[in-house]
């Protein structure tokens, strides 16, 4: 009956006299590496347990070719670990894409979630929750955006001056006569992870007023909506 029992060890119990054996692994060749196709295994007896010691054997670079590794890599590459993480070229800005969207009578919320999507980057294979892998957005029109109900009456917005009394409060339609840039901008914010990375891909937003921006070389394409419900009807 087994007593106890690890990853890398099983004791089972046993009242044999003490005894000692071990089995020799195959070896293959991989990469130029002396690699063990089954682990060891070494059974040792003893009069109160028997155990059952599986030996993991590490790769290790022949002789003649340790000259080309660091002494670090001398018992060979990480072949077995196969998780996949963003190199540094994997998420140069110079080479993420550039999407533009037209904000007239699109729902404010919906426009957002669907932004931050893309400026986050989850639309993508290679999503990393740590790594900037987002593309960058330009918003046109955003004096245009639309609310449902009463939102434009009702939603409000805060800002406070840091001096006693400095609470300013302003309604959505206020706020879009005098600003109509913040709130979309307000609303991706809220959307993006919190601290330095959120910094970071915040700036991947760029809203306008009005048609024109300043990013023609960029070349933007349109940015893909799946939201049907995403256009406010009239």
């Amino acid at each position: 009956m087994a007593v106890q029992c690890s990853s890398s060890s099983v004791i089972f119990a046993s009242h044999s006299p003490a005894k000692t054996f071990s089995s020799s692994p195959n070896k293959t060749l991989f990469l130029g590496f002396s690699i063990s196709s089954k682990p060891s295994i070494v059974v040792a007896k003893t009069h109160r347990a028997t155990q059952i010691c599986c030996q993991e054997k590490t790769a290790l670079v022949p002789l003649e070719q340790r000259w080309m590794f660091e002494d670090s890599e001398i018992n060979g590459p990480d072949i077995w670990n196969e998780t996949w993480y963003p190199k540094g070229a994997d998420h140069v800005n110079t080479d993420k894409p550039w999407y533009i969207v037209d904000a007239t009578d699109k729902i404010l919320g919906r426009l957002a979630s669907t932004i931050a999507i893309h400026i986050r980057g989850k639309n993508l294979a290679t999503y990393t929750p740590s790594v900037d892998m987002g593309a960058f957005v330009i918003v046109v029109n955003a004096e245009k955006v639309a609310v449902s109900g009463k939102k434009r009456n009702q939603k409000l917005y805060r800002r406070h001056s840091g001096r006693p009394g400095g609470m300013t409060v302003e309604t959505f339609d206020q706020l879009q006569q005098r600003i109509p840039e913040r709130i979309l901008e307000h609303a991706v914010r809220g959307m993006l992870p919190k601290g330095r990375l959120g910094r970071q891909l915040f700036n991947h937003l760029k809203v306008y007023e009005g048609p024109d921006h300043p990013h023609d070389a960029q070349k933007p394409i349109e940015l893909p909506i799946r939201d049907k419900r995403i256009q406010k009807q009239r």
